[in-house]
Parts: C-alpha cells; sequence; structure tokens
C-alpha cells in the first residue's frame, strides 16, 4: 500500500508483480539498491555502458520505488517477551515467524543439556533434586547441536524438513557456486536478542 500509494494508478499493475518489486527486487526497503532509487537518466548514465537495456528495471517511470526509511513501531517489554529475532529477508524467504519462533523456544528449552547439571544450593531436597532432573530429561528430546540460536536457526533454514535437519541438504546449500547460490537461496543474516526475564519483572 505505502509503495502504490507514492506512484500513479497507471503504474499499479507494474509495481508488484509476482510478490517483488518491478518483478525483480524481495524486499520493499533496502539500503543499497540504487538502480530502483535514482533517476532513469542517472542509471543509464552511470552502468548504460555495462549494463546496456537492463541497466534499468522494467517500467521504470516514476523513482524513486525502494526507500531506506524504516517502518517503526513501539512495544513495550514485559515478563513475557522472551526474546526477539532481527533477520534479513534470506530468513523470512525459508521459514515463517512462527516458526522462528518455535524454534528459538525450543532452542531455549533445550540448550540447559549442553552444559553440566550445577544445583544452586548445597542442602536441597531430594524430591526438588528429581524434579530438575525429569525436566532434563524432558530437555534432552529438544538438545541442539548448536549452542548460538542464530546458528541453530540457520542449520534449520538451509537444511530443515518436516523430520528435522538433513545435513546432505544442508551441505549441498552451503556449498553451491557463487554464480549459482541467488537461484535457490538468498544471503541470511541473523541476531537473536533474548530479554532479562528478571528484569523486565521488576521494571
Amino acid at each position: 500500500k505505502r509503495i502504490l500509494s507514492e506512484h500513479p494508478e497507471s503504474e499499479h499493475h507494474h509495481i508488484i508483480k509476482g510478490d517483488r518489486l518491478l518483478s525483480v527486487l524481495a524486499p520493499l526497503r533496502a539500503f543499497g539498491d540504487f538502480k530502483f532509487k535514482w533517476d532513469k537518466s542517472i542509471i543509464e548514465d552511470t552502468l548504460g555502458a555495462i549494463l546496456g537495456d537492463r541497466a534499468c528495471p522494467p517500467n521504470y517511470k516514476t523513482p524513486p520505488y525502494l526507500t531506506a526509511a524504516p517502518e517503526i513501531s513501539y512495544h513495550r517489554l514485559s515478563a513475557r517477551d522472551k526474546f526477539m529475532v532481527i533477520g534479513s529477508d534470506g530468513l523470512w524467504d525459508m521459514m515463517t515467524p512462527m516458526q522462528v519462533i518455535r524454534l528459538v523456544g525450543e532452542h531455549m528449552s533445550g540448550k540447559v543439556t549442553l552444559s553440566p547439571l550445577h544445583l544452586a544450593q548445597p542442602h536441597i531436597p531430594l524430591q526438588d533434586i528429581a524434579s530438575v532432573l525429569r525436566q532434563r530429561q524432558a530437555a534432552m528430546k529438544l538438545k541442539p547441536t548448536d549452542s548460538n540460536a542464530a546458528t541453530h536457526l540457520i542449520r534449520c533454514a538451509l537444511g530443515g524438513t518436516a523430520y528435522g535437519v538433513d545435513h546432505g541438504r544442508l551441505s549441498q546449500m552451503l556449498s553451491l557456486p557463487q554464480d549459482m547460490v541467488r537461484m535457490f537461496r538468498d544471503d541470511i543474516t541473523i541476531t537473536v536478542v533474548f530479554f532479562d526475564e528478571e528484569y523486565l519483572r521488576h521494571c
């Protein structure tokens, strides 16, 4: 809606085609990709000698079509908020937000099994120790390969199947030749930020 509102109605059927900007670009906000921002004459003068007729995207009439201005929303954190995932479009091409939330949640639950069990106090009733051990046993089912949640997400995005991670597929996706890789996947950058639950409970 934002992009369509910035251009004449006569262009609307060309602007977004196949879920891509001008049939070419997936993201609708970007720092680079000046080919979707500059005037046509500047693009042709700059790139015309190299790219010829392909210097400008098709139906390029009223630039800019792309902006780096972010969409900003505000959310007050509460103790219910556990983490935030910041991911490039390569991640969201491969996974839905709900899949990402589930995987990070499972990673949080299973990650405790990657380190030795330490009892917080010296004199703990056996009943409490048994409860801790049962929780740890349940977490073993979710034990991740990676200690880092972002790495876990990338592993699942590239090699994930309905039955878990297919390491053969993961290996293929990571070893694609540079000139072919964009046909199968986009670059993926992920940061997972975990919130301090205790702090949020008291602020």
